[in-house]
């Protein structure tokens, strides 16, 4: 048997046919998938007694940071996952700047985590659920220049999850 081999880059399946396995491209990872990790963080926080917002840092469809809140643990109201998944992504990267990478959240990053991802110039933002109270977009701030912002991305199960949390608390 013949295995033709591919980078770790490419998105794969294998095909067999007539003893020999090809690789024929295949896209895996899209916007829900990464959606669907930011969500398992969000679970955690939800399971934590935190307020359930996920984050992860993907490169070259590579996850390399995963966060979720720890402002309760930590007593710190700047732990929000996507500061936190910034911080991780940037000491992996060895470096600051995480231009080539793209940040999926659960929920509408606030204005401080905005401010974050603009400095750290994430070239990719993807959210989930809208924040109509303490979004970025109440403030009508932008993303940096040379960043796509996508958002809506699996934003029902990412609201349920937050509608859940709150019902929770107020009983």
């Amino acid at each position: 048997m013949i295995i033709i081999k591919s980078s770790y880059k490419d998105k794969v399946s294998l095909v067999p046919a007539v003893g020999v396995l090809y690789f024929h491209p295949v896209e895996m990872f899209d916007d829900h998938y990464f959606m669907k990790q930011a969500l398992v963080e969000a679970q955690k926080a939800y399971d934590a007694e935190e307020v359930p917002v996920g984050a992860v840092v993907v490169i070259d469809n590579k996850i390399i940071a995963r966060a979720h809140n720890l402002t309760e643990r930590l007593n710190d109201v700047t732990a929000h996952a996507e500061m936190q998944a910034i911080t991780s992504a940037a000491h992996f990267l060895n470096g600051k700047y995480l231009n080539d990478c793209s940040l999926y959240v659960t929920l509408e990053p606030c204005v401080m985590c905005m401010g974050a991802i603009y400095w750290s110039q994430l070239s990719k933002i993807v959210f989930g659920a809208k924040d109509k109270k303490r979004g970025y977009q109440q403030a009508h701030l932008q993303a940096h220049p040379k960043a796509s912002v996508y958002g809506g991305v699996m934003a029902d199960e990412a609201a349920a999850l937050l509608q859940t949390f709150f019902q929770k608390k107020r009983t």
